[in-house]
């Protein structure tokens, strides 16, 4: 009896020291990389962009130290599963789908896809017939691959692709009818504005259903990591109300992709749980 109180006493020891330790430790962050402007390698090797700038802002707001993991899209969260890192912060929309997976933070921002085309292509959507063997690009994996796939896997030929950067090389090299992007990649990466430019926008831009494209980009945790979502929660509502997040937005930005969280606590979302 003795033996088994002790090592009770032992195990709890243990499981304390190991959550002081992670508190004070570096905060391991997966992210996808290529996606500009939101990370991308500097030409030493590191990481720049819209999304670092956020995630070291958010982490001394939380008490940490940012880690950055470098980790391909449909791995990413198994990766985090696999406790490869401690969160995602890699413009991971809040779906169902993975909602069933993890547990989010509150949304940090939110954007709109679009549908691009060569200019001098006479595409429309709405005529189904026409769409009929054309081909499509996606990112594997997105929201934005759900959503074509949904909506137009009958008629289009989706062509996945690892990366926006890969499915956006492939629409420059004429290899794809039309894509599927991401709107702040593809302004990024796409030559789309301006009557003179090589592709033009196919419509407007979408942001529903909320259930494939979810209610904003957010972090996510493990669903036993509460605490971490609590912290990020309030780093994530403290950078909105001081400007922080105004201010790295037109650093990167010239439209808003803003969505301010309510100023008192609201519940986040995930893996059948709840984080304040």
């Amino acid at each position: 009896m003795k033996r088994f109180h002790a090592a009770i006493l032992l195990a709890g020891a243990l499981c304390a020291s190991a959550t002081l330790a992670h508190a004070a430790d570096t905060l391991r962050l997966a992210i996808d990389v290529p996606y500009r402007p939101f990370v991308e390698r500097t030409p030493t090797g590191g990481l720049t962009g819209f999304e670092i700038d956020l995630g070291n802002a958010l982490c001394r707001r939380a008490g940490f130290d940012c880690q950055w993991i470098e980790q391909a899209w449909n791995g990413i969260i198994p990766g985090l599963e696999a406790r490869k890192y401690d969160a995602i912060l890699s413009s991971m929309a809040i779906t169902p789908e993975r909602e069933r997976q993890v547990l989010f933070s509150i949304p940090y921002y939110s954007t709109p896809s679009v549908w691009l085309i060569p200019r001098e292509r006479d595409i429309e959507l709405a005529d189904r017939a026409s769409l009929q063997d054309l081909t499509a690009g996606v990112q594997r994996d997105s929201t934005r691959d759900a959503y074509v796939t949904e909506w137009y896997g009958d008629v289009l030929e989706i062509r996945r692709y690892d990366s926006s950067e890969a499915v956006d090389n492939a629409l420059r090299a004429g290899q794809l009818d039309l894509v599927f992007e991401d709107m702040p990649i593809a302004l990024e990466n796409i030559d789309f504005r301006g009557d003179d430019a090589p592709f033009r926008q196919l419509g407007p831009a979408i942001r529903e259903p909320t259930s494939i494209f979810g209610r904003g980009a957010a972090m996510a945790f493990r669903p036993r990591d509460r605490g971490l979502a609590v912290k990020f929660n309030q780093a994530i509502r403290d950078i909105y109300a001081d400007g922080t997040f105004d201010r790295l937005m037109h650093r990167y930005f010239d439209y808003d992709l803003s969505t301010p969280p309510p100023s008192r606590p609201q519940p986040g979302t995930g893996a059948g749980k709840q984080a304040p």
